[in-house]
């Protein structure tokens, strides 16, 4: 029932926004038409268009996911085991995470060039900090209860890494990956516009150029569907890997 619901809203709000066009409600000029939106991503596909533009933004998007999330996770266990480091590196941390990062494109663009070196990076710097942060409350939040019983059963420090660290920090990782996914898109799209030859970024911002916004919203269109499809991976992964983990729909016992 919920996915019906999920389509009745979506069509509503679809079918608001067509009768709005069409009567002059909200104009086409700046609000686009749903049919013309769907008609350039149909062009788009069939002629096969947008297929090299969506492989390098998708390309960019995977690298900086994945290393954002690699950096942050390694970097979270870490200072969230080294109190006394983390004391040290704290007001850098919060200063880095406090910086807009979207003002170190230009910066990226100079040091990586306009390839997808300076995509890859901002869109790390986006998603890393998400991770970290996750990561570093899961740390925090281990039980002393079980933290303490486990070394009374002589567990060793990699042994409380693995049973009982790294499983309190996972449900953490998969919530700020929900979230990643989105900023990795935005960080390669974003270093598109300021400067690339490529991509879904640069496809959105030639037709900015030219004032079709129909084709901006097709863009905008086609970056969330890869984003949503890329959430489904993470949230298909999150059911596989925390099994262990009780959910709310799941019968308890009396």
């Amino acid at each position: 029932m919920t996915s019906l619901y999920r389509a009745i809203l979506a069509g509503l709000l679809i079918g608001a926004w067509y009768l709005g066009s069409k009567t002059g409600v909200l104009s086409p000029l700046f609000f686009g038409r749903p049919s013309m939106i769907a008609a350039q991503v149909v062009e788009w596909f069939s002629t096969g268009e947008i297929w090299p533009h969506l492989a390098i933004t998708l390309s960019e998007t995977l690298m900086a996911f994945a290393s954002g999330t690699t950096g942050g996770v390694l970097a979270g266990l870490w200072l969230g085991l080294s109190p006394r480091t983390l004391s040290v590196l704290d007001p850098f941390i919060k200063a880095a995470n406090a910086m807009p990062r979207v003002i170190l494109a230009p910066i990226f663009a100079m040091w990586f060039g306009l390839g997808m070196g300076s995509k890859v990076a901002l869109g790390f710097t986006l998603v890393f900090f998400i991770v970290f942060f996750n990561v570093l409350q899961g740390v925090r939040e281990v039980s002393p209860v079980v933290l303490n019983g486990t070394r009374m059963l002589g567990a060793s420090r990699r042994q409380l890494l693995r049973h009982v660290y790294l499983p309190a920090a996972m449900s953490w990782v998969f919530s700020s990956l929900h979230i990643s996914v989105g900023m990795a898109f935005v960080g390669a799209v974003i270093a598109e516009y300021l400067g690339s030859a490529a991509g879904v970024g640069y496809l959105i911002l030639q037709a900015q150029g030219v004032f079709d916004v129909d084709a901006v919203f097709a863009g905008i269109a086609v970056l969330t569907a890869c984003a949503l499809a890329l959430d489904a991976l993470v949230t298909l992964a999150e059911t596989k890997l925390l099994v262990w983990q009780p959910r709310a729909d799941m019968p308890r016992d009396n």
